[in-house]
């Protein structure tokens, strides 16, 4: 129960993160890589205030727990390559982005607005996870000779 509820802390303490900050308005996101025109430099700040606490907090509760408080273990990547999928994933990632003005991060929260664009971003986004995830499997089965 404890792990459901700090789930839930945490993720609601995010989307607040994101609304107050601007991120689930898609104009605001496309207005931030619209160097040549209207520039909105303001997510920078958004970003880099981000990566400072995540930076300070994982050095923080590393230092001090061996372990978190509802798991036996850190769940942390094994892998430490840049591989072909890495690359090739966030750029799709900043495609997408740059395109639709939604991460996944922003989109969530703004399912809040009630606004149909969001719905379908979200549900794109849901199934091309699905289809990703499929093709991942069926590319590391052994081709049947």
């Amino acid at each position: 129960m404890g792990k459901l509820v700090s789930a839930f802390v945490i993720g609601e303490l995010f989307g607040l993160g994101i609304a107050v900050s601007g991120m689930i308005n898609p104009a605001k996101v496309l207005n931030f890589f619209d160097i040549a025109g209207t520039w909105d430099p303001s997510l920078i700040f958004v970003m880099g205030g981000g990566l400072a606490v995540a930076f300070g907090g994982y050095r923080l509760i590393f230092a001090r727990r061996k372990r978190p408080v509802f798991e036996t273990a850190f769940a942390l990547p094994s892998k430490k390559d840049i591989d072909g999928q890495l690359v090739s994933g966030a750029a799709l990632f900043g495609i997408g982005w740059g395109i639709a003005g939604f991460c996944p991060g922003g989109a969530i929260p703004a399912l809040g607005l009630g606004r149909a664009a969001t719905l379908i971003f979200v549900v794109a986004m849901i199934a091309g996870i699905a289809v990703a995830r499929l093709a991942r499997t069926r590319l590391a089965r052994p081709a049947i000779t």
